[in-house]
Formats: structure tokens, C-alpha cells, sequence
């Protein structure tokens, strides 16, 4: 493979990651939701330490990923959990979607559509 196919390849990796820590963000939300008799259950049950363990498992891959893609990408393709926790929020905690929030998507989106088409992000590149 070339260079530039594995900074495409790992560019969607990367992505996935930021989707896995956007998922275990989501869990985080829903056990702060319940009530617990005790903290030391509040912090020890199974939504907090699979979403911990996500979280963990995220950090590794999107690590692993900077060997082939840009620093200077990696925050761009970051940004992306903002929408995903937006649209993941919507569909499993009925959050609803503000003109102030998809606003703030819409210029996320113009963001990383900018950097992509100034020629940071190899998959936009022709």
C-alpha cells in the first residue's frame, strides 16, 4: 500500500475511534442518569466500566493511527465526535436538536470541509 492509501485507511480508523469514544460518552450519560445507593456503586457498575473500557480501547487505536496520519489532522477528524455524540444523544437520550446545536454542527462541518478541500486530508485530494 502507499503512503497515501494508508493515511486514507487510517484516516477512517481514526474515525471509528472517535465514534467508540462518542458511544462510551453516550453510556457515561445514561448511568449518570440512574440513582445509585451508594457512590462506590455509582462508579462501579457495568455501564461505567465498559464505557471506561472503550474509552481505553479508543486512546490505543487512535495512538496507533498517528503513525499515519497528519498531527495536523488529527484534531479535524476529532471534531467529528461532536456530531456524533449530537446524533447519538438524539436517538438513544431523546436530546433535542437546538438552533444553537446544529448551528454549531453546520460550522464543524464547514471546518472540516474547509481543512479537507486546502489539502490536509488525503481522501479529499485528487
Amino acid at each position: 500500500m502507499s503512503k497515501e492509501q494508508l493515511t486514507v485507511v487510517f484516516s477512517c480508523v481514526f474515525l471509528v475511534s472517535v465514534f467508540i469514544s462518542s458511544v462510551s460518552q453516550i453510556l457515561l450519560k445514561k448511568s449518570a442518569d440512574k440513582t445509585y445507593d451508594s457512590k462506590l456503586k455509582e462508579y462501579l457498575n457495568p455501564l461505567v466500566i465498559v464505557a471506561y473500557g472503550m474509552f481505553f480501547c479508543s486512546m490505543l487505536i487512535t495512538m496507533y493511527c498517528y503513525r499515519f496520519v497528519d498531527v495536523s489532522a488529527g484534531p479535524i477528524l476529532e471534531s467529528a465526535g461532536y456530531v456524533f455524540v449530537a446524533i447519538l444523544g438524539y436517538i438513544f437520550l431523546k436530546e433535542k436538536f437546538t438552533k444553537k446545536k446544529v448551528i454549531g454542527m453546520v460550522v464543524l462541518l464547514c471546518g472540516i470541509a474547509l481543512f479537507a478541500l486546502g489539502g490536509y486530508l488525503p481522501f479529499f485530494n485528487s
